[in-house]
């Protein structure tokens, strides 16, 4: 029993949760933006959680990550996506879940390829990303530092 209780108190838990749905024929009516615009507004609510206010630069960070990680998904997975952003004590986890089973694959490095360099922003700012399986699709997890 004591077991049960420490493994359940050493679940992380957020100081600050959100997420939102989209459905495919929003992609035409400004989904990418209007996800970019949910990250700010859920930073910009970070002081209410007891958190300091989160500065411009990682929140403009954060609003690339979500706006790379969504336009991904727009363009190669059918049907919706959803966005979740937990904000942890100096780290935000942006997680967009969407249709398609296959995981983004990182191109190589390219300075001539215009376009396409999403995943490789996302890597190169992020302490971690993953990729996890779901029962219908996947999840994309970053792992921000707001430090």
């Amino acid at each position: 029993m004591a077991e049960a209780i420490a493994r359940r108190s050493a679940v992380r838990r957020p100081s600050l949760y959100a997420s939102v749905a989209y459905e495919g024929a929003d992609a035409d009516d400004g989904m990418i933006a209007s996800a970019r615009d949910f990250t700010a507004d859920f930073l910009a609510a970070a002081p209410a959680s007891g958190r300091g206010p989160v500065s411009r630069e990682r929140i403009d960070l954060a609003r690339l990550v979500v706006s790379e990680l969504v336009t991904n998904a727009v363009r190669h997975a059918p049907g919706p996506c959803r966005v979740t952003l937990e904000l942890f004590d100096g780290a935000l986890e942006i997680s967009v879940f969407d249709r398609l089973d296959a995981s983004p694959v990182p191109r190589a490095h390219d300075p001539r390829r215009i376009g396409q360099h999403g995943v490789e922003i996302v890597l190169a700012v992020c302490e971690s990303v993953s990729v996890e399986p779901q029962p219908s699709g996947k999840r994309v997890r970053a792992r921000l530092s707001l430090a």
